[in-house]
């Protein structure tokens, strides 16, 4: 896929398929000083403005009818600060890249997310993360911010500068200006070693707390229509590197977990009454692995198969009644689902709209795959999560309102005030937007 979804004719669409937009017109600006240019033109003309990644989201957070700004030619590491732990990097950069040049310079983010397809500036945007017990979402690492504001200025912000800024834009929706620059804190590169294993649905809740604590980044899947799930286990490691052998490699990411899943969809979509044997089948394929490498290779794995998307944060506490809830809706509903059920947790944090915003998080994902109805299911789990105050993923489907983010973000206040002052005129509003931070 190119770094950024797109369709034919001028409409923009998104990587999951459920967003299409026209914009008025396309800017691919090479310079702070050109999309600050932009910037101001958009506004005597009267147009919203819309800064887009690779589009993963699956809501509509980056659509737009007026001016489309794409990030490619903003991309590359500006600066690498080996004293302070710092690298800095235009906002364009997709995830992918800046992984192997920073390992190419012996550095690396302490976490990150499954997918390295995003761009910078989008992912942390909107608040993408992986696992962890002590590290957090990828915005969570950020040192300083450099972004272009609605009259054209360009803002720097960090603890110390404009702390105010930092405290929201870390995590801005977009909503606060256009991200050019972002520095995030790296370490010298390490080892992982990850152990995954199947184990059964009763035993990883049962025991929860425990492999949370243990491990420095845990997640399971787990497969509806069965007691099966499979856990990953990922720790600091002495080493020796043990990478996954690229026969084994093929054979596990490649085929089973993107091929024979594939066709499992396949077949599911076409026969939704096979799904919960071939769930069976597929909850059982995985077998039980361990192997060492450099973090990237082990937090990241390709997505092949397109689907779509809701995760929501729950209160850590609130887990394993959450996903209790959540398997005894699956059987109770009739509803054949076919992709697993994703967990991973991630420490408090002290970004305004960030989903661990000043609470320990854990993170329940459904998914559906493309092009089969997702309402139903995702509705229903909707109602789970909400009953447990939980705060949607902002670039994955949900149905919340601003109403409903004043009650779960305590300083949800402090965001929609910081927004009337940097952007009063709404210059990059868009539907999205005025339901979730509200008009």
């Amino acid at each position: 896929m190119s770094s950024t979804a797109s369709g034919k004719n001028g409409t923009w669409r998104n990587w999951g398929g459920t967003v299409a937009a026209r914009p008025a017109r396309e800017v691919a600006p090479a310079s702070v000083e050109e999309l600050a240019a932009a910037i101001r033109r958009a506004a005597e003309d009267g147009l919203k403005v819309k800064a887009v990644g690779s589009g993963h989201s699956f809501t509509s957070i980056a659509a737009t009818d007026g001016v489309l700004i794409r990030p490619q030619l903003l991309t590359g590491i500006r600066h690498i600060d080996r004293e302070a732990g710092t690298v800095t990097v235009e906002a364009g950069t997709p995830l992918k890249r800046l992984n192997v040049a920073l390992a190419r310079e012996g550095l690396s983010l302490a976490n990150m997310g499954d997918i390295m397809e995003q761009t910078v500036s989008g992912a942390t945007s909107t608040g993408t993360h992986g696992t962890g017990r002590d590290s957090a979402s990828i915005a969570a690492q950020i040192k300083a911010l450099e972004l272009v504001t609605a009259d054209g200025s360009v803002l720097t912000c960090s603890e110390k500068e404009n702390p105010e800024v930092f405290a929201a834009a870390r995590i801005g929706l977009g909503a606060l200006g256009v991200v050019t620059a972002i520095t995030f804190a790296v370490e010298p590169i390490f080892l992982l070693t990850a152990r995954e294993e199947p184990m059964p649905f009763a035993r990883v809740l049962a025991e929860f707390d425990e492999l949370w604590a243990e491990n420095e980044h845990f997640e399971f899947y787990w497969f509806p229509h069965t007691g099966s799930t499979n856990t990953k286990r990922n720790n600091r490691s002495a080493g020796p590197e043990k990478p996954v052998g690229q026969l084994a490699g093929w054979f596990e990411d490649e085929l089973l977990s993107n091929g024979v899943f594939q066709v499992a969809q396949w077949v599911g979509r076409a026969v939704p009454a096979t799904i919960p044997a071939i769930a069976q089948v597929s909850s059982k394929a995985l077998s039980a692995r361990t192997y060492t490498d450099i973090p990237y290779k082990v937090f990241t794995s390709p997505r092949r198969v397109r689907f779509v998307e809701m995760e929501y944060a729950v209160p850590r506490e609130a887990v394993v009644e959450t996903l209790r809830e959540l398997k005894a809706m699956v059987e109770r509903s009739g509803l054949r689902v076919s992709f697993p059920v994703e967990v991973r947790t991630a420490p408090a944090d002290d970004i305004t709209l960030s989903t661990a915003s000043g609470r320990d998080s854990a993170y329940i994902a459904v998914h559906m795959v493309k092009g089969t109805p997702f309402q139903r299911y995702f509705t229903s789990a909707e109602r789970i999560f909400t009953a447990h105050e939980g705060r949607p993923h902002w670039g994955k489907i949900h149905t919340r309102d601003a109403e409903y983010f004043a009650g779960v973000y305590p300083r949800f206040e402090d965001f929609t005030a910081l927004r009337d002052r940097l952007d009063p005129d709404r210059l990059f509003q868009n539907d999205y937007l005025r339901r979730v931070l509200g008009a």
